[in-house]
């Protein structure tokens, strides 16, 4: 069972008094690499009894992580995180269930969702701990220069990456999901349904679909965006044939010192791909000047 699927079956079991303690090493975690019990007492105003009760309790569930020297201290793990970000949008009105996996990456687990009202939605958990810190930092600009900063606070990062160039996105008119809601490191967005472009087979009209790639890509830089991250494991093919453009929490705007560089990068990944797998020819330069003009 993976994180999000046991935090969604605990999460009618917790009680006020679990989230205050859950809450309470969330918030000390961002000045300690392991809070003390005396600063979760603090913070969740919990007494010491009651606190040891409810610090028990999470960690037989597999909530929290403890240590015990040089001091007794708790962390969060991602299943305590999860449970957080899916409390909040339950209550939010925002999540009803969550469902089967869409999709598990190197940095996310995608789920299916309801929502209160009944739609079906995608729900993405950012899981950055599954690479190295150091390929992170050298990746993602926004980790900045901190020297601690925990994988639950990055994927919070990234998270909040997403939701905003979604945002930008699809409001330029781009193929992507909806933005729903966002919470710590979870984002809620529209139904993801098709497959990526990497494992489809065959294509009716590769050039066609190329074709939409490439007004897709236009559309976003007009919207002052650069992907910064495109190829064929982020593009879905829609069951009609449409494209779906996701993953969008490495994107940087158009006045990035790199960006002509970033923007080459992006479209020589898509046409050489076609190029390779469906011998469809395209120049890149020819190509770029389009996009950009």
């Amino acid at each position: 069972m993976s994180s999000a699927e046991r935090a969604a079956t605990l999460l009618t079991q917790l009680e006020p008094e679990d989230f205050r303690v859950l809450t309470a090493i969330e918030l000390g975690m961002s000045s300690h690499r392991y809070v003390p019990v005396e600063e979760i007492e603090r913070i969740s105003g919990l007494n010491p009894r009651e606190l040891e009760y409810r610090i028990r309790r999470l960690n037989n569930m597999e909530l929290i992580y403890g240590r015990q020297q040089p001091y007794v201290g708790y962390i969060l793990n991602y299943a305590g995180y999860d449970a957080l970000a899916l409390n909040a949008l339950v209550k939010a009105d925002i999540l009803e269930a969550l469902g089967k996996p869409l999709g598990v990456g190197k940095e996310s687990d995608v789920y299916e969702a309801l929502t209160s009202n009944g739609e079906r939605v995608a729900v993405k958990f950012h899981r950055l701990g599954r690479v190295s810190f150091r390929d992170t930092r050298r990746k993602r600009g926004y980790v900045g220069g901190r020297r601690h900063i925990s994988w639950l606070y990055e994927s919070r990062l990234a998270a909040e990456r997403e939701f905003e160039a979604l945002g930008i996105v699809y409001e330029a008119g781009v193929s992507v999901p909806k933005p729903i809601h966002r919470n710590r490191h979870v984002v809620v967005m529209g139904y993801i349904e098709g497959f990526p472009l990497v494992d489809v087979v065959s294509l009716d009209d590769p050039e066609g679909l190329l074709d939409d790639i490439l007004r897709n890509i236009k559309l976003t830089l007009s919207a002052g965006i650069i992907h910064n991250d495109l190829s064929e494991f982020n593009i879905v093919v829609k069951p009609d044939g449409e494209v779906l453009i996701i993953d969008w929490p490495q994107y940087v705007t158009m006045d990035h010192p790199n960006a002509e560089l970033l923007i080459r990068r992006d479209v020589e990944n898509v046409l050489k791909y076609f190029r390779r797998k469906w011998r469809v020819y395209r120049d890149l330069d020819e190509t770029l000047k389009w996009l950009l003009s």
